[in-house]
């Protein structure tokens, strides 16, 4: 959960695939991570090998301790760690699945970390996880900097909404959701192999619970965590190329672009999202002042707050 309270170091994080895909890489995961937009089977089909679906909620206090749908397993046998400080819930959602993915080539820090939490309880697993300073310090490398601060200023706080990650995917031939806020996993029961095989009851179980949402509401997102395409599109070329089959190859060509340039724009994104621009808009204030233009510049932006505040006053919205 992301909120307000203690948070032990760790900042917020986006529900972007950069972020994932970036965490991923830096934990030695041949692993990305897609934005889902929908649960239909061609949508499914196209990312697979999919291991694992993250979602994305706002957070109910009254629903935490309980599973709205599926069984606890409290027997349950495999890796699985409580969220024990607010704002890790997204890194905890990717260690949860990375635990149960089975032959999951790791870096060593994971690996290491993975061995030192075997057979500890959800609980004490979760404690020695946000413990990890090498952990938190990849969590928050992609979180946007906080170099403003307004405390002291007397200004009215308003409290934020809270939104959460769960895991859902494929454990020992059942379908599983893996909330580090709840006390045990939540088994939705057993899947058929053939067919979308475990998909299709992940894809009952979310729905589910999108339609306790009222229609239109955009309080959730899902991201696929999935292979990395880009090693079997290569292969796949070269035996194109050997082969001797030029539309099936340009094909080929036309989806490693398209990767490699999905991948240069989540390099561009984590490069703003990391970076701090204080300075910029100092050097920019400061350059405004010597132009003689800040004034104008000043009275300008409250002209434009003042018709932005009386436009959602009007449409009885709140101005965030």
């Amino acid at each position: 959960m992301s909120g307000e309270d203690d948070s032990s170091g760790w900042q917020l994080t986006e529900s972007d695939p950069s972020v994932f895909t970036e965490l991923l890489k830096t934990l030695g995961v041949p692993l990305i991570v897609d934005d889902l937009y929908s649960l239909d089977s061609e949508t499914l089909a196209s990312l697979e090998p999919l291991h694992a679906l993250i979602f994305l909620f706002k957070w109910i206090p009254s629903s935490a301790d309980t599973a709205s749908a599926g069984q606890y397993d409290t027997d349950f046998p495999g890796f699985f760690a409580h969220q024990v400080v607010n704002n890790a819930c997204a890194t905890l959602a990717v260690l949860n699945a990375l635990g149960n993915i089975p032959s999951l080539p790791t870096g060593a820090q994971l690996a290491e970390l993975n061995s030192f939490t075997a057979g500890m309880d959800p609980q004490t697993r979760g404690m020695v996880i946000t413990s990890a300073d090498w952990l938190r310090e990849a969590h928050n490398a992609l979180s946007p900097p906080s170099s403003v601060c307004l405390d002291g200023l007397g200004l009215p706080r308003k409290g934020e909404d809270a939104y959460h990650f769960v895991v859902y995917l494929p454990i020992m031939g059942a379908v599983y959701e893996l909330d580090g806020l709840k006390e045990f996993p939540v088994r939705h029961g057993a899947y058929e192999e053939n067919g979308e095989g475990w998909l299709k009851t992940a894809r009952e179980v979310i729905e589910n619970r999108i339609a306790t949402y009222p229609v239109g509401a955009l309080e959730f997102s899902l991201l696929a965590l999935r292979d990395d395409p880009l090693p079997a599109l290569q292969t796949r070329l070269q035996e194109l190329q050997v082969s001797g089959n030029p539309t099936a190859s340009a094909e080929v060509i036309s989806l490693i672009s398209r990767e490699n340039e999905k991948r240069q724009r989540w390099a561009f994104e984590n490069s703003l999202r990391s970076h701090n621009h204080v300075g910029l808009i100092h050097a920019l204030l400061v350059a405004l002042a010597k132009g003689g233009k800040l004034s104008s510049a000043e009275a300008m932006a409250k002209t434009i707050m003042q018709a932005r505040i009386k436009k959602v006053a009007a449409s009885g919205e709140d101005l965030e």
